[in-house]
């Protein structure tokens, strides 16, 4: 049987073996779902799609859910939930393989949970993972470069997403804001189509936010009429639009608007996610999930804004997955941080050196290298950041957020960003 594969692989045409294994990802689907029943018509579902603040956009809605006396079940990047019961996403997967998440769902069936939070990614919805869940709200948050390693160009990937939106959804939520909304805005809904940001076309606008160290305060206006206001713990701007995705999602379901604002200001952290680290250090230590151009981007315009002095950037980039991003990440380090540590992140198949060098490239083409060194130990990587960081510094560390454990080459090593950080920071705080 090996050798029939190996033979297969060698000399099928690539598109006849895509074609084979989406029909074998649709098989599995369906029986998945009828080995447990179609447990995701069990509950309300709500899918959350985008390139960016998926996680934190459904920890916002499940907040929000709960506080109303619902409720929810959640499968995220970062985290699983099922009620009260919270449970850590050790398998560095947004959608797990369909028999674990059918058998997820079950367990939220049986749970008698009201609503389900599900994040879809593009390969989920191309690989068939969520077929047989019903979706009533999805909600799209964003669309930046990112897998064009398997889409090979933004438009594939647009319409992977896209997919999600032919499920006939009750509602759908687009950002206003975002440069795909009216590639998105072309797709109806069962009953209602709305749509969040700052512009004055904005159906829930974000007429002021103003953006603080611990939080934003931020005022909406709903339909032209309504108004809101609302306090985040989890600053940055594009936390604003994450929060006011969900408000957008919660008020089509006709939540209350006093509980709308008071399930935004209950979510104090998401794993992974601008996570501060603190052991008493005198500079600041974020650990971010950033791993996309935009992401990075807009993680370290807030991080700049909130830093007294200097922003310094432990990243890397990641195997066996679009090369394209990681001179332009590069590039963005040398622009927005004042000193760049470049490191591993996770390798896969690739030489780790290989990326490095990368990434190392848009460092140098933006005038970075000046401001830069090279340390392929993780570990060593962000013990020299906090060598080098004085009072008032802000040490930000993107790239793996939440995740457990590494891949690099054929071993799966246990890490994690945030205890690393905390063991390296109470070993510098016990020296003289």
């Amino acid at each position: 049987m090996n050798e029939v594969k190996r033979f297969v692989k060698k000399y099928a045409p690539k598109s006849m073996l895509r074609q084979l294994a989406l029909t074998y990802h649709f098989g599995e689907a369906v029986a998945a779902n009828i080995r447990f029943g179609f447990p995701g018509r069990s509950a309300r579902v709500i899918m959350v799609t985008g390139t960016n603040g998926k996680t934190t956009t459904s920890a916002y809605i499940a907040k929000i859910l709960q506080t109303s006396g619902f409720k929810v079940g959640v499968i995220s990047t970062a985290f699983y939930q099922i009620g009260d019961r919270v449970i850590p996403n050790e398998d560095n997967m947004t959608v797990v393989n369909v028999f674990k998440l059918q058998a997820m769902l079950a367990e939220m069936r049986a749970a008698k949970v009201d609503f389900i939070i599900l994040e879809v990614t593009a390969h989920a919805l191309t690989q068939y993972r969520v077929w047989g869940i019903p979706p009533e709200v999805v909600v799209m948050t964003n669309l930046t470069q990112d897998h064009l390693d398997y889409y090979g160009t933004m438009d594939a990937y647009a319409a992977a997403k896209a997919k999600l939106f032919t499920m006939e959804p009750r509602f759908i939520v687009l950002n206003r804001d975002d440069e795909w909304f009216d590639y998105y805005n072309k797709y109806s809904a069962k009953e209602v189509k709305m749509n969040y940001g700052t512009t004055e076309d904005a159906e829930c606008r974000v007429v002021d936010a103003k953006l603080q160290k611990n939080g934003s305060e931020v005022s909406l206006e709903i339909d032209k009429t309504i108004k809101l206001q609302y306090r985040t713990h989890l600053p940055g701007k594009f936390n604003v639009y994450n929060a006011t995705a969900a408000a957008t999602a919660a008020y089509l379901l006709h939540v209350e608007l006093p509980k709308i604002a008071k399930g935004i200001e209950a979510l104090e952290s998401v794993p992974g996610r601008l996570e501060l680290v603190d052991e008493g250090q005198s500079f600041s230590v974020v650990v971010d999930y950033a791993h996309t151009p935009d992401a990075l981007q807009n993680l370290l315009e807030t991080l700049k804004a909130l830093t007294k002095n200097r922003l310094i950037l432990v990243f890397g980039a990641t195997g066996d997955r679009d090369k394209a991003k990681r001179p332009i990440m590069g590039g963005i380090a040398a622009k927005m941080a004042d000193r760049i540590v470049l490191t591993d992140d996770e390798s896969y198949s690739e030489d780790p050196a290989v990326i490095r060098a990368e990434v190392r490239r848009g460092v140098e083409a933006s005038g970075g290298d000046g401001h830069f060194d090279e340390v392929a130990d993780r570990r060593e990587a962000i013990k020299k950041a906090f060598v080098i960081a004085r009072p008032g510094d802000t040490v930000a560390i993107t790239g793996m957020g939440h995740e457990k454990f590494r891949i690099m080459g054929d071993q799966k090593l246990p890490w994690n960003d945030t205890e690393v950080a905390r063991e390296l920071l109470k070993e510098k705080l016990k020296k003289p």
